[in-house]
């Protein structure tokens, strides 16, 4: 039976422990894994940026197998048709008929390994599913399982064969991170463990997809305080009129912050929002969102990156809540 609800406290030892049993295979990435699970909680999908070998498909595969949930992969390449993502109508000729044999994108949590390796046509394909959990096959609309977390890879727009995600696309993942290159000596334990492929095999799931849609639902209902809105606001609206921004955060972008915002606070164990939370979940759903009037594509994270950090400056800090909204600010 679908749980409807779960205990703040139960929830956040449950999150606790899986982000803890995460983190003992990803060495170093604890405050990106709090950034995956803040974007599942809050219903989001997840782009991961980075050269190859640097753990991205490793990550998702953790997580994949450490919840009770089913998983799709789909691995990108330019010839992967619309059809091998969503699925297809197939003629039985014994009785005439048409059935739908679903694809990968059927799933609870789905890999898009290597996303801008698929043609845009492809591409577009996972549109329907990001935004309204429902994939649309001859005409007819088939519902996504729940929970549904779409985590895609993406290789460097330098890389030989990629083609750049339109911003229609990139604005319906929550957030978007980078690994990195670990450190030297987090590279030495890497290498004194047992195989990832055996590392794999021995996790066993620790949380149910019913708990998942019930820690969701808890989510929605962590309190954001009038002034902790104004502030969100007051920063996207400083975004639009940066001197090297051509367009800045759209109110969609607005209320997906508050969003991922709200489950970060949850993860942390309050049912309500800190100035804080807002500050740490800004570089990772933000900066994908602003176009550059002049943009380098090699450069062009790092960049958008500055422009956030120039932006939360700027804006004045909430230092005083209250029930009513009324505050003082910094």
């Amino acid at each position: 039976m679908t749980k409807n609800w779960i205990e703040q406290d139960h929830a956040t030892e449950l999150l606790n422990r899986l982000s803890n049993r995460i983190a003992d295979v990803i060495i170093g990435k604890k405050q990106e894994i709090q950034y995956i699970l803040a974007a599942m909680l809050s219903e989001g999908h997840v782009l991961l940026e980075d050269v190859p070998g640097t753990g991205k498909t490793m990550l998702i595969r953790t997580i994949a197998s450490s919840l009770n949930c089913s998983m799709g992969r789909i691995q990108c390449t330019p010839d992967v048709m619309p059809t091998d993502v969503t699925g297809a109508s197939v003629y039985h000729a014994p009785t005439g008929e048409f059935s739908f044999r679903s694809g990968p994108l059927m799933n609870n949590i789905v890999l898009t390994d290597e996303i801008n390796r698929a043609s845009p046509r492809t591409q577009s394909s996972l549109l329907e599913a990001m935004e309204e959990r429902s994939v649309t096959v001859d005409g007819k609309t088939y519902a996504l399982p729940r929970p549904f977390l779409l985590l895609a890879t993406q290789n460097p727009l330098q890389f030989e064969g990629t083609y750049r995600l339109p911003e229609a696309q990139l604005d319906r993942f929550m957030i978007r991170i980078t690994l990195g290159y670990p450190e030297p000596e987090q590279e030495v334990e890497l290498l004194s463990r047992e195989r990832s492929k055996d590392i794999l095999e021995s996790l066993r799931p620790m949380m149910l997809a019913e708990e998942i849609v019930a820690i969701q639902r808890e989510v929605r209902k962590v309190h954001v305080d009038t002034v902790i809105k104004e502030y969100l606001v007051a920063v996207s609206v400083a975004t639009r009129s940066h001197d090297a921004v051509r367009l800045g955060i759209s109110p969609r972008g607005t209320l997906a912050w508050m969003t991922a915002v709200q489950a970060y606070a949850y993860l942390q164990g309050r049912s309500y929002v800190v100035p804080d939370d807002v500050q740490s979940m800004a570089i990772p759903v933000l900066c994908h969102r602003i176009q550059l009037k002049s943009m380098n594509r090699a450069d062009a994270s790092s960049v958008q990156e500055q422009v956030i950090h120039e932006v939360l400056s700027s804006v004045p800090v909430p230092v005083q809540m209250s029930g009513q909204g009324r505050g003082r600010r910094a």
